[in-house]
């Protein structure tokens, strides 16, 4: 057969084709077979972080400044409640603001909340004398007080939700409230702490939605096995012991994903216009020495209970030294904010400092949609 410069020119046009067609198909699978898991979206740490250590001066927050609440108020300043441990093992709850989100102006020189034996509140008791161990700490560096707080405003109040621990036979849910107008003078004149989870459980994460739903408070008490919310015309039905919330936690099947196992939620659930988006704890099998990574879920607007998206891999993960200080391998979020379209997530690092990291929102909740497929 004898070749000419025209046969050779089909030759080349055939094997051109076919490698465009090869390559067309090689695409269209990759596309298709693409774990979600490979598209990741992560939350950018500020570049002043740790924007809140514990201050040497300060006996009562020396140990520990971490696991803060935040809340934008109308001006566009944002207020911090944040986890403080003292010299003597004690949580207690400082405070700060900014006007741009990350340095802050204004510190308290004193706790502005105390709340030295939580199960005084409810049942009497022998007081006991305890004994601060730094090394065999039971709960986040301290044996008591209040810990971990989240801070909604509803109408013109300040709620805030906190773990009031007093030994690991005494972990409930406690609530304060004060007047938007005293809080941002710093009146400090918080209402009476009462507890909305029972007697004889450990319940911690708890939060609430920052508006009524139907005209009740919303609690969102546990996302594992399924997102659990109790609903009350008054919070103090629970204090009262006429109600119970009966909250579950477990998983109910293996997790193959990267939250093997999800601990509960962290801020309270914020509202957007794809859905209520709440940030959450998990851990993950494959990466035992990793305590906490953060993720995020989105619940139906109208039916919060139902799961819309769930973020295919963790948008925090801890990795700074900030957040291997104290206690290993902890990013642990309880306060976060919506300013300008920018989501700002305050989350305590290693047990120790206060941190913050920021995403543009509506790029997450589009990646959420897109790959977070339940």
């Amino acid at each position: 057969m004898e070749f000419t410069s025209y046969t050779f020119s089909l030759i080349f046009t055939i094997l051109v084709i076919g490698g465009l067609i090869a390559y067309a198909i090689w695409s269209w699978r990759k596309r298709k077979h693409t774990s979600p898991v490979s598209e990741k979206l992560e939350l950018s740490r500020h570049e002043q972080n740790p924007i809140l250590s514990p201050q040497a001066h300060k006996e009562w927050e020396i140990a520990g400044t971490f696991n803060p609440a935040a809340m934008l108020d109308d001006e566009g300043r944002t207020h911090v409640l944040y986890r403080a441990i003292g010299t003597d093992g004690v949580s207690r709850l400082g405070y700060a603001s900014s006007e741009d989100g990350a340095n802050f102006d204004t510190r308290s020189d004193y706790p502005v909340f105390s709340m030295k034996n939580p199960r005084m509140t409810t049942i009497p008791t022998v007081t006991v004398v305890k004994k601060y161990d730094p090394v065999i700490y039971p709960s986040g560096g301290s044996w008591g007080g209040c810990e971990d707080p989240r801070m909604v405003k509803i109408g013109d109040k300040i709620y805030v939700t906190f773990n009031a621990f007093d030994g690991w036979d005494h972990v409930r849910i406690a609530v304060i409230s004060i007047s938007e107008k005293k809080f941002k003078k710093g009146h400090w004149d918080w209402s009476q702490p009462f507890m909305i989870s029972p007697t004889g459980e450990v319940n911690k994460n708890w939060v609430l939605f920052p508006e009524k739903i139907d005209g009740k408070f919303a609690i969102l008490h546990s996302i594992s096995p399924e997102v659990q919310i109790d609903y009350a015309s008054y919070l103090e039905e629970f204090a009262s012991g006429k109600r119970n919330i009966k909250s579950r936690f477990g998983q109910k099947t293996p997790r193959e994903t990267w939250d093997t196992w999800v601990r509960g939620a962290g801020p309270p659930p914020i509202k957007t216009d794809k859905g209520w988006l709440v940030l959450y704890h998990a851990m993950d099998k494959k990466d035992p020495h990793i305590g906490y990574k953060l993720g995020a879920l989105l619940l139906d607007l109208t039916n919060p209970k139902k799961v819309i998206a769930r973020a295919p891999a963790p948008i925090l993960t801890p990795e700074e030294w900030y957040e291997n200080d104290w206690k290993a391998g902890v990013v642990y979020a309880c306060g976060a904010v919506v300013k300008g379209g920018v989501l700002s997530v305050y989350y305590g690092g290693g047990d120790k400092h206060t941190c913050m990291a920021q995403t543009e929102l509506a790029p997450l909740l589009d990646w959420l949609i897109q790959y977070g497929k339940v």
